[in-house]
């Protein structure tokens, strides 16, 4: 039986909405001493390298090959380096944050948000194979591992004094791709399928540079914290690993 365009929403909405599962702690957590903000930066680093490495970079090849993966990795980094050029040529205050804490967040949220489009293609490209069952594990997949990327972006933005509703609603917000994404995929999946490797490869190289140009020096900004920040760091890194492939599809 094939998959409909309406269940295809359905399971895009699912998988933005767990997003902001990964936001809800935040909502409870009302100080962010500096020594601890600084290892929130480094375990939500260690995070998204490991999506980007197990839900970005593997499926891409997997699927098309280290080629084009290359090409979005080095797209997507090439769009982050401009990206932060001109924001150092801009002032922006966010939420009261020093001119450098809003960059941070801004590239972190601007980041998330790129990440969020091949999932959303692949689930719409999963749901109009015609193959139900694929479409569902992908989604189930997705809106698992989406929990630890909620988390991911309401680290830093609580580190910096977001309030913890705000940052489950920036955490959402950061998935809205998945559905804009998913329904052109189903509609068009034969024309959608070829550019999921450069997409993945895209929001890798984005995310990538993310974490070694702004989270990985936020965490060391004081040399005492050097290897605090890399446990965390990997400690992130490797919880995200197991979650990857516990459910993996």
């Amino acid at each position: 039986m094939a998959a409909s365009l309406t269940e295809t929403i359905i399971a895009a909405i699912i998988t933005v909405l767990a997003n902001g599962l990964g936001g809800l702690p935040f909502v409870f957590i009302r100080n962010f001493p500096e020594k601890i903000a600084r290892i929130g930066w480094a375990a939500s680093g260690g995070l998204m390298l490991s999506a980007s490495v197990f839900n970005l970079i593997m499926p891409g090849v997997a699927d098309g090959g280290f080629t084009p993966v290359a090409v979005g990795i080095f797209l997507g980094a090439g769009m982050m380096v401009l990206t932060s050029l001109w924001l150092d040529d801009h002032h922006f205050e966010v939420n009261g944050m020093s001119t450098t804490g809003s960059k941070r967040i801004i590239m972190v949220l601007a980041t998330l948000f790129i990440h969020s489009f091949p999932e959303g293609l692949a689930i719409g490209v999963a749901y109009g194979s015609g193959e139900v069952g694929l479409g569902l594990v992908m989604a189930v997949a997705i809106a698992i591992h989406n929990i630890p990327e909620g988390m991911a972006v309401s680290l830093p933005l609580r580190a910096e004094g977001v309030s913890g509703w705000k940052c489950v609603g920036w955490a959402i917000f950061s998935g809205l791709p998945q559905i804009l994404a998913a329904v052109p995929a189903y509609l068009a999946v034969v024309a959608f399928r070829p550019i999921l490797p450069y997409a993945f490869g895209f929001a890798a190289g984005a995310m990538i540079f993310l974490v070694l140009s702004e989270m990985i020096p936020a965490s060391r900004e004081s040399e005492k914290q050097r290897l605090s920040s890399a446990a965390a760091g990997m400690g992130g890194f490797l919880a995200m690993m197991v979650l990857q492939n516990l459910f993996v599809f």
